[in-house]
This record gives C-alpha cells, sequence and structure tokens, in this order.
C-alpha cells in the first residue's frame, strides 16, 4: 500500500488485485446500500463463489441479557465460520483488502455494528454487552472472532459473554489497560468530536496514515475521511464512549477469557501500541502477541496480506483449502495467502490499491514479532 519511512512494498498487479466475493443471499442479511453489488470474482485470487444458506437457529435470550437489534451484514466463501468487526466510526467495507484470501478458507459474515453502516442507530448510553449481543445473535455455532478496535473490544466481550460462539479470537489493533494519560487523550478526541466532528475526523485520519502512505494513496484517505464524515453523529459519540472506556471495564475479566487468542498490532500505532498487545498475551490464557513492523493503526488497510496471513495461521486454515479449526498456536510464519488490492470502482472509504510488502521485508513474507504468554 502506501510507502513508509522504512521503505517501499511492492505493488500488487491491478490482475491480481484482491476483489470481493459474491456474498450469500442470506436470509436476515440487509447488505449495505453503500456496498456494491457483487461482481464474478477473479479466478486467480481464488475465493469461491458464496452458496446460500439458511440462517441457523438462535438461542433463546438469557433473563436479563441485552436485547439486540439485528444488523446489516454480508456472507461471503464457505469453511469454518469466521466473523469480522470494524472499528469506531467505520463499516465492515473496511476488510475488503483481506476478504478475498479470508473467504478462501473460510464462510466469513461481515456486519456493520450498531450505530454504523446501514445497521440502526446507537442510543446514548449504549454499552459493550450490547454491541457485542448484536453480533451473538448473528452467530449461529464456534466462530472465530476477529475485531479491529472497538471490534476487538466487542470480540473480548463476546468471548466473555458467549463463550460457546467464539473458536478464537483475533484482537487487532485493539487498547488495553491505558493508563491515565492515554485515557485523558481519548476523553479530548471525544470532546472534540462533539465541538467539531469535522476537526476530529480529518485528526484521525493524520494520525492513521503516514505522509508517505497519504502521498501515494491520497484517494484512499479522502474515502476514510469521508466514511467518518458519513457517520450519524450521536451515534458515532455514543460508540466513541464504549471505545474510550471498555478496556477498564474487561481489564479484570479477561484472565476468563477461554478462546485461543492473539492480539496484533502496528509497531507505530500510536493509540494501540504493542505494549498494549503484549499485555493482552499476558492477561488472557495462552495468548499471543504479533507486532507488524512500520505498520500504524489500519493494518486491514496498510497491511492486509500481513494480517489475513496472522488470522488464518491463528484459526489453523493457513495454506489448506479445507482446514478446520483448530484452536491451537502456532508462530507467525509463511508466505501470504491469497491476493490483496483494490476493490475497484467502489464508493468506499476502505478501498485503494495494496502494495504487498513491509518495509524491510522486500519479499512479501510475514515478518510479524511474536511474543507468547510467559
Amino acid at each position: 500500500m502506501g510507502r513508509s519511512d522504512a521503505g517501499a512494498r511492492a505493488r500488487v498487479p491491478a490482475s491480481r488485485a484482491g476483489r470481493r466475493p459474491a456474498a450469500a443471499a442470506t436470509a436476515g442479511t440487509e447488505p449495505s446500500a453503500r456496498t456494491p453489488p457483487a461482481r464474478a470474482t477473479d479466478a486467480s485470487a481464488g475465493p469461491p463463489r458464496a452458496a446460500a444458506r439458511p440462517e441457523g437457529p438462535r438461542p433463546a435470550a438469557r433473563a436479563g441479557a441485552p436485547v439486540p437489534v439485528a444488523l446489516s451484514h454480508e456472507v461471503h466463501g464457505d469453511g469454518p465460520a469466521l466473523v469480522l468487526l470494524h472499528g469506531v466510526g467505520l463499516d465492515r467495507r473496511m476488510w475488503d483488502r483481506c476478504l478475498p484470501a479470508l473467504a478462501a478458507r473460510h464462510r466469513v459474515t461481515l456486519v456493520d455494528l450498531r450505530g454504523h453502516g446501514t445497521s440502526p442507530a446507537a442510543a446514548p448510553g449504549v454499552s459493550l454487552a450490547e454491541l457485542a449481543a448484536d453480533v451473538g445473535a448473528l452467530l449461529s455455532g464456534p466462530t472465530h472472532v476477529v475485531g479491529f478496535s472497538l471490534g476487538a473490544l466487542v470480540a473480548q466481550r463476546l468471548g466473555l459473554d458467549r463463550p460457546e460462539l467464539t473458536a478464537s479470537l483475533t484482537l487487532v489493533s485493539s487498547v488495553a489497560d491505558r493508563s491515565a494519560r492515554e485515557r485523558a487523550a481519548v476523553a479530548r478526541r471525544q470532546t472534540l468530536a462533539a465541538e467539531d466532528f469535522g476537526a476530529s475526523a480529518r485528526a484521525a485520519v493524520d494520525r492513521w496514515f503516514s505522509p508517505a502512505w497519504r502521498a501515494e494513496e491520497p484517494g484512499l484517505a479522502r474515502d476514510v475521511l469521508d466514511t467518518l464524515l458519513a457517520n450519524d453523529r450521536a451515534s458515532y459519540l455514543a460508540c466513541y464512549r464504549v471505545f474510550g472506556t471498555a478496556d477498564t471495564e474487561l481489564w479484570q475479566s479477561l484472565p476468563r477469557i477461554c478462546a485461543p487468542t492473539v492480539a496484533v498490532t502496528g509497531e507505530r500505532d500510536p493509540g494501540s501500541t504493542p505494549a498494549m498487545s503484549h499485555r493482552l498475551a499476558e492477561r488472557i490464557p495462552g495468548g499471543r502477541a504479533v507486532i507488524v513492523p512500520g505498520a500504524r493503526h489500519l493494518l486491514p488497510l496498510e497491511c492486509p496480506q500481513e494480517l489475513a496471513d496472522v488470522i488464518l495461521t491463528h484459526t489453523g486454515t493457513h495454506g489448506s483449502r479445507s482446514g478446520t479449526p483448530t484452536g491451537t498456536h502456532g508462530s507467525h510464519t509463511g508466505t501470504p495467502t491469497g491476493t490483496h488490492g483494490s476493490h475497484t470502482g467502489t464508493p468506499t472509504g476502505t478501498h485503494g490499491s495494496h502494495t504487498g510488502t513491509h518495509p524491510g521485508n522486500p519479499t512479501g513474507t510475514p515478518t510479524g514479532q511474536e511474543s507468547p504468554r510467559s
């Protein structure tokens, strides 16, 4: 994708650009109005066309449990179930660059969280438990749960509240146990969002995109900004409050998570820091941390190939078309699976040309630095 101070990434040829596989016509699915019609998949990209299948039975609501809302979502591919959860202010389209590789191995469900995309609005006071219950209502059995930023917090809550639904957790760019200084910085950003939403959105894009990446993919930076600015303000503020406080809510309970867990973040992410991923790996039994060299916050956009490889290694399906979930841990190794890149012709905040390798890694082989729990 974009260049960094440490060097340039090789471009993926246009003919190999990642393309969004056809979505399954799933009962209860309400594709985003901004999501383009499904197109034929490039045979070289590999992801199979998803077959239509009905939703599985939903468990009865537990007494006192949050009442879920129906989320806008779509389904791609076939194989072990996997769900992708986006960050605050974004939507399910942020996963488009990872989708071809993941849908080649998994039945992937992409959702718009409450208050985002075309899902119902989020009311003031919405809780992390409610956001997790919304996702749980979509799942009919054990599912590999991949969450980015706010989505990673939702994934952790789901792992605590519905362990029977979480085959594994991949926590991407997740915050954890913020310091007083870090909590104050998030509170200032929330105040800015309430007072000047445009300035807040522009500041977020400035944090997420390095100058070199922004110069190489200015259209992508503009699209991400447009996605942020399109948010319902009240819903955004309600969900940002959850994002700003939920790590404290979760911290004491994390040792109860029983799903195999990997926490992955960028080496240069100033908000979801490598130290936070290491803390998550230490706090969650059997957890692992993977740090992607040279990357910032938007791993699904900045280095989708490396991130997809981490996910597939963790779910036990890396390099195996018919792989089944193993729930085991292992080192982050191997050659990236699938191809990634521009989902062309799409008016989205999350598309553009992916440029294969990370700085200092001209071969394209994943370079994540893994730290097992001691």
